[in-house]
């Protein structure tokens, strides 16, 4: 039996994503706490990125892991073609390939075949449920995602999910063994996410997410009217110039504040009076972790991976996702100063017990310890 003191871990990142790209839209330090925690353990670590030579940058800010990345500007077919069939010659002794999610995770996939190595498909999100809902359920790119879904999840030696829902659906949807897809949720630095000692600002409401149309912002917006409120929105998005022009023609008080660093929001989580999550769809929402982390009241959706997370009156609030809805959870926790008190002391328990980085770095561990017995 070989010791994860040998092993070499070989992370494949999202089809076009970069270290950069994570550092722009301020998720780096986020994205990367896992791994970090994991190096210690393990012989050594790589970064397969879509970056250029910028990506060697964040070399030094990654504790000893390694970057590869597109350093030389290829065309994206030969950079494939090297981090797939060549590069991982470079890679002595025993090596797992892993995805970080499911758009690209054919790549290490192929190239673990290639050589005879352990592969683990990471699926924080299933890309085929987004697409059914932007879509239709008979749309090419639903049928599109969920042929790539099917051919990642049968050939992992371990399939690695955020929620007990995200399992079922890969059980019965590509008839994966249930033994074989481990849940894995997504963790939470609540030692940065903690509460703060700074005082909230009264009716100020914040939210953190992609200014998609899922993300159902507008209707967070027609809500707020009439209110006597702020609203403060984290991140950015194709809706954001259309969002920004909605707020202005309705002289609502919203503070669109772009993409913050991820080591920067509990201080902004920190002064609101309650976070909102408004979603149509969700599967395992960080920012909403990060939000109870804090110990700040959450209102979040009666959805799919909202709902899971937010035992109503008691770790948050939840709601339709109509405007009349959304209205009348966010009057209802500012009028009443001994529910958000409760709501925000009992998420961040919640949090601290179940999401807390340490319990899902042994998580992991023990993971890569099933593959090299």
């Amino acid at each position: 039996m070989m010791a994860l003191e040998d092993l070499h871990l070989a992370l494949f990142f999202t089809r076009g994503i970069s270290l950069k790209t994570w550092d722009d839209i301020g998720l780096l330090d986020r994205e990367v706490a896992l791994y970090r925690a994991l190096r210690s353990h393990l012989r050594s670590i790589s970064f397969v990125t879509y970056g250029d030579a910028r990506d060697l940058v964040y070399a030094k800010r990654l504790d000893g892991i390694r970057v590869v990345c597109n350093r030389w500007k290829l065309p994206k077919c030969f950079y494939t073609r090297l981090i797939s069939h060549l590069y991982p010659m470079s890679w002595r002794g025993e090596v797992v390939f892993r995805s970080n999610q499911v758009r690209g995770a054919d790549i290490p996939l192929r190239s673990a075949l290639r050589f005879g190595k352990k592969f683990i498909a990471r699926c924080g999100y299933l890309p085929s449920n987004i697409e059914r809902w932007r879509y239709g359920g008979v749309s090419h790119e639903v049928q599109r995602a969920q042929q790539l879904e099917a051919k990642v999840f049968q050939a992992a030696d371990r399939v690695v999910v955020t929620t007990a829902a995200i399992r079922q659906t890969i059980v019965e949807r590509y008839g994966v063994e249930k033994e074989k897809v481990r849940i894995i949720p997504n963790y939470v630095d609540t030692l940065r996410f903690r509460p703060l000692p700074v005082s909230r600002q009264n009716n100020l409401l914040c939210c953190v997410g992609r200014l998609e149309k899922e993300k159902n912002i507008q209707s967070l917006l027609d809500a707020i009217t009439g209110l006597d409120v702020e609203l403060a929105v984290i991140g950015g998005g194709d809706l954001r110039e259309a969002l920004i022009a909605r707020a202005q023609k309705n002289r609502l008080p919203v503070h669109f504040l772009g993409n913050v660093a991820n080591a920067e929001l509990p201080a902004y989580l920190n002064k609101a009076s309650a976070f909102i999550l408004p979603s149509h769809i969700e599967h395992h929402p960080k920012a909403l972790l990060e939000a109870m982390a804090c110990g700040v009241p959450v209102i979040g959706t009666n959805v799919p991976g909202i709902r899971e997370l937010i035992a109503h009156g008691e770790t948050g609030y939840l709601c339709d996702t109509s405007p009349e809805g959304i209205s009348t959870a966010i009057q209802d926790v500012l009028a009443d100063a001994d529910l958000r008190a409760r709501m925000g002391r009992n998420a961040r328990e919640f949090v601290v017990e179940h999401f807390a980085l340490e319990k899902i770095v042994k998580m992991e561990l023990a993971l890569l310890e099933e593959l090299v017995e």
